[in-house]
C-alpha cells in the first residue's frame, strides 16, 4: 500500500514537472507578436502595425512622448524615420487573466531626419486578448544606453 502511494505520487510529481516546462501557448504566440512588430517597425508596415494595436493604444516613448494609435502609425510612415534593425531580448511575460504584460530589452538602431540613433533599453507591452485576437494596448520604453 505504502508503495502503490510512493508510486502515485512520484508519477503525479513527474506529471506537474513536465507540465511546468512545457512553453504556454500564449507565450508563444505573443512572442511572435512582439517579434512581428519588430519587423514591421524595419519594414515601416503601419498596415501590420494597425493590426497589433488596439483602437485605444497609448504609447510612451523614451523621450516620454505619449502618442495614440494614429500618430504612433503617422510616425511609422514618416519618411524621415528609416529604421535598420529592431530585435528583442530577455522577454518575460506575466499573465493576469486575458491579459499579458511583457517587459524585455529592445535594440534599435537607423536614422531619425538624418540623424543616426542605435537605442538600448527596457520595454514594457501590455496586451489584451479581445475576442479572440491580441491586441497591444499599451507600449512604454525607457533607454539603457543611447
Amino acid at each position: 500500500m505504502i508503495r502503490t502511494t510512493l508510486c502515485c505520487c512520484l508519477i503525479a510529481l513527474g506529471c506537474a514537472s513536465l507540465a511546468a516546462q512545457q512553453a504556454d501557448p500564449r507565450e508563444s504566440k505573443l512572442l511572435v507578436l512582439e517579434h512581428l512588430w519588430n519587423e514591421a517597425q524595419v519594414q515601416r508596415d503601419s498596415a501590420a502595425l494597425d493590426a497589433l494595436v488596439s483602437s485605444r493604444f497609448i504609447n510612451t516613448e523614451y523621450d516620454g512622448e505619449l502618442s495614440d494609435k494614429q500618430k504612433f502609425l503617422a510616425d511609422i510612415r514618416d519618411p524621415l524615420f528609416r529604421p535598420t534593425a529592431a530585435n528583442i531580448q530577455d522577454v518575460k511575460m506575466n499573465f493576469f487573466g486575458d491579459t499579458a504584460v511583457i517587459t524585455g530589452i529592445y535594440h534599435t538602431q537607423g536614422t531619425y531626419q538624418g540623424k543616426s540613433y542605435d537605442h538600448i533599453g527596457r520595454f514594457t507591452d501590455t496586451w489584451v486578448l479581445d475576442l479572440g485576437k491580441w491586441q497591444c494596448v499599451a507600449s512604454h520604453t525607457s533607454l539603457l544606453k543611447k
